[in-house]
Parts: structure tokens; sequence; C-alpha cells
């Protein structure tokens, strides 16, 4: 009986973009779940830090520029530094939940 395993990201698409890569040769079935439940786990983190970024500062919403400021204050984010760097800098009036531009539904 082969065994499900629940995984958030999809794991033959994971194992595709591994077999992309042409010193990657034969990988096992279980590498893939493994790198799924991995990126869960490091995306739940991100997340997580982020949103707490996001209530200091008394947001209604997550947005970039809170991924940004988590990843700049984070040691463990490091590596992504160079990645949002190209991002406009946080300002003060992130926690600002401007709805300026945006037409209400009808009722």
């Amino acid at each position: 009986m082969k065994k499900k395993y629940k995984t958030k990201f999809p794991v033959a698409r994971i194992k595709k973009i591994m077999q992309l890569d042409e010193d990657v040769g034969k990988v096992a079935q279980a590498t893939p779940i493994l790198i799924s439940k991995a990126l869960e786990l490091f995306m739940q983190s991100l997340i997580d830090q982020a949103c707490t970024e996001a209530r200091d500062r008394n947001a209604k919403r997550l947005t970039v520029a809170h991924l940004k400021k988590t990843i700049e204050t984070t040691e463990q984010f490091d590596f992504l530094k160079d990645i949002v760097a190209d991002v406009p800098d946080p300002t003060d009036n992130m926690a600002v939940d401007d709805d300026k531009g945006r037409s209400k539904k009808a009722k």
C-alpha cells in the first residue's frame, strides 16, 4: 500500500525543478516530499514573522514592505536580502490601511 503524504506544495513540480539541474541524477522518491515539507515550514516561518511585523505596526494587511522588513531584520533570512533589495524601503506609514482609489462593492 502506498502512503499518501499531505504536502502543500506539488511534489511532482518540485521533482521536475530538481531534475532541471544537469548535475542531479536520479531523485529518491522521498526527496521531493521532504523538500516540499521543508518549503512549507520555511514559508510558515517567514509569514509568521512578517505578520508579527505587520501587527507591531497596527497594519490590517500584510504587505511586501512587511516582508522586506522581516527579511532585513531577521538573521535567518539574510540570504534573501539581495532579492528584496529592489523593493522600495518600508515607510513609517506602513501601518495606514489606505483604501483610496478602491471602489466598494454595490449593495
